[in-house]
C-alpha cells in the first residue's frame, strides 16, 4: 500500500546559512561570517547525508535544493561533493532538478560553470528589485546592472534560471509595480518568484516598523491591486501563477517546492532546516540546530536536531491544507479523507464556493484568485471542528 508521501515525492533541501551581508527583511536563518571551513562543512553534510540515507534507502530521488543563506558562496567543489554523494545514495528520478539559490553579488562566470560540472541543473536569483533605491533600502550589496550581469551569466550556463522579486515596497505605487514587472517578464525565462513585502518580527524593518520609522508601505488596497495585476500580467505574459507568489510557464515549475506544496516527504539538512520524513509509516518533523557552530560540532555525531517526533494526524492534515490550497492544482477529497479519517466539512465547502472562493471539479478542490487573497481565512473554513 502507498504511503501518503508518495502522492508528493521526495526531495531534498540542504542549508547554507552564511551571506555576505543580512537584509533587513529577511527572517531566514543566515549569518554573516568572517572565514568558513569550507571542508569541514562539506564533511558534516555529507556525514548526514549517509545517516538520512541509513533511515530511507533506496527512495527515488525527484530534487534537491542548495538554499540559504546565500549557497553561491559554497565552493563548487564543495557542491560536487555533496551532489555526488546524494546520487550514489539514492536513486534519482529521470528528470531530477537540482536548484542552487544565488545572490548577484556572488556570481562569477568560473564558479557557474563549476557548479553545471556538478550537477547542478536551476538557478535561482535574489534579484529582488530593479531600480538602484529599491535595492539599497532593502539592503542588498548589488546593483541593477550587476543583477542583469549576474543573470546573463546564469542563463549562459543553465537551461532554467528563475529570479525572486518583493513588491509592495516602500514608496512604491501600483502604476511603478506593473512597469517594473513587465521589465522583469521581458528579462524571464521560465519561472519567476514574487513576493509581497512581509514585516517579520525579529528583523531589522521588523524593529523599525514596530518603532514607527518604516515609512511609505502602501495601504492594503494598494498592494491588493499589485496582487491582482500580478496575476493578469503574468498571465497574458504565458507565466500563470501555480502558487501564490510562484509563476511558470507550463512544465517549468519549482520541482523542489511542489514537493512541498504537494506534501511529499523531504530531508532538511543544514543549521535550521526542516524536514518532514515518513519512518516505518510514521510522518515525523524534523528541525535542526540554528546555530551554524552548534550544527557542525552535532554533525561529528548524528545529533543536529533540536526536534525528530512523529507528527499527531491532526498537525498532518492542517499541513495539508496549508501547503495544497497554495498552488492552484489544489487539494484532493479523497487523499483529505484518507490522511484525516473524515471529509472535508461539505457545508464548508458549499459556504467557500457560493462566495467564490474555492472551486471545486471531482475530487479536486482549489482556491480561486479571490480566495489566494484570503487564504489563511478560506483554510481556516475547512480546518475540522477540534
Amino acid at each position: 500500500m502507498a504511503e501518503d508521501w508518495q502522492n508528493g515525492g521526495f526531495g531534498l533541501y540542504l542549508h547554507w546559512p552564511f551571506c555576505q551581508a543580512k537584509c533587513p527583511y529577511c527572517d531566514f536563518n543566515s549569518h554573516v561570517a568572517r572565514s568558513i571551513d569550507q571542508d569541514a562543512w562539506a564533511e558534516a553534510y555529507i556525514r548526514e547525508l549517509d545517516r538520512y540515507a541509513a533511515l530511507l534507502p533506496g527512495r527515488v530521488l525527484n530534487a534537491v535544493f542548495f538554499g540559504g543563506g546565500t549557497p553561491s558562496l559554497m565552493n563548487p567543489d564543495v557542491v560536487a561533493r555533496v551532489i555526488d554523494r546524494i546520487k550514489a545514495l539514492w536513486p534519482a528520478a529521470n528528470d531530477l532538478e537540482i536548484t542552487l539559490e544565488a545572490n548577484p553579488g556572488s556570481v562569477e562566470a568560473g564558479r557557474f560553470r563549476a557548479y553545471g560540472e556538478a550537477g547542478v541543473s536551476r538557478v535561482s536569483m535574489g534579484v529582488q528589485a530593479l531600480n538602484d533605491r529599491d535595492l539599497q533600502r532593502l539592503g542588498r550589496i548589488h546593483s541593477v546592472a550587476e543583477a542583469r550581469a549576474a543573470f546573463d551569466i546564469a542563463r549562459r550556463h543553465f537551461e532554467r534560471v528563475s529570479f525572486d522579486l518583493i513588491y509592495a515596497r516602500q514608496d512604491q505605487t501600483p502604476d511603478a509595480w506593473k512597469a517594473e514587472l513587465r521589465e522583469a517578464l521581458s528579462m524571464a525565462v521560465d519561472h519567476l518568484s514574487l513576493y509581497q513585502l512581509t514585516i517579520e518580527q525579529g528583523t531589522a524593518f521588523g524593529d523599525r516598523y514596530a518603532k514607527g520609522k518604516l515609512k511609505g508601505l502602501p495601504i492594503d488596497d494598494d498592494a491588493a491591486d499589485m496582487f491582482e495585476a500580478t496575476q493578469e500580467i503574468c498571465d497574458a505574459a504565458g507565466l500563470p501563477a501555480y502558487e501564490v507568489s510562484n509563476h511558470a510557464r507550463p512544465g517549468a515549475e519549482s520541482r523542489h517546492n511542489l514537493i512541498y506544496w504537494r506534501y511529499g516527504d523531504y530531508i532538511g539538512i543544514g543549521p535550521g532546516a526542516h524536514g518532514r520524513i515518513t519512518v516505518n509509516g510514521e510522518r515525523c518533523a524534523t528541525e535542526a540546530f540554528k546555530m551554524p557552530d552548534r550544527w557542525l560540532k552535532g554533525a561529528e555525531s548524528g545529533e543536529t536536531e533540536t526536534v525528530f517526533a512523529p507528527l499527531p494526524t491532526s498537525e498532518q492534515v492542517s499541513e495539508y491544507l496549508l501547503m495544497g490550497l497554495r498552488i492552484s492544482e489544489g487539494i484532493s477529497r479523497s487523499r483529505y479523507q484518507a490522511l484525516a479519517g473524515f471529509p472535508l466539512k461539505q457545508s464548508a465547502l458549499d459556504h467557500l464556493q457560493d462566495i467564490g472562493m474555492i472551486t471545486a471539479r471531482g475530487d479536486r478542490i482549489s482556491a480561486t484568485q479571490e480566495g489566494r487573497l484570503v487564504l489563511n481565512a478560506v483554510i481556516e473554513t475547512l480546518m475540522p471542528d477540534v
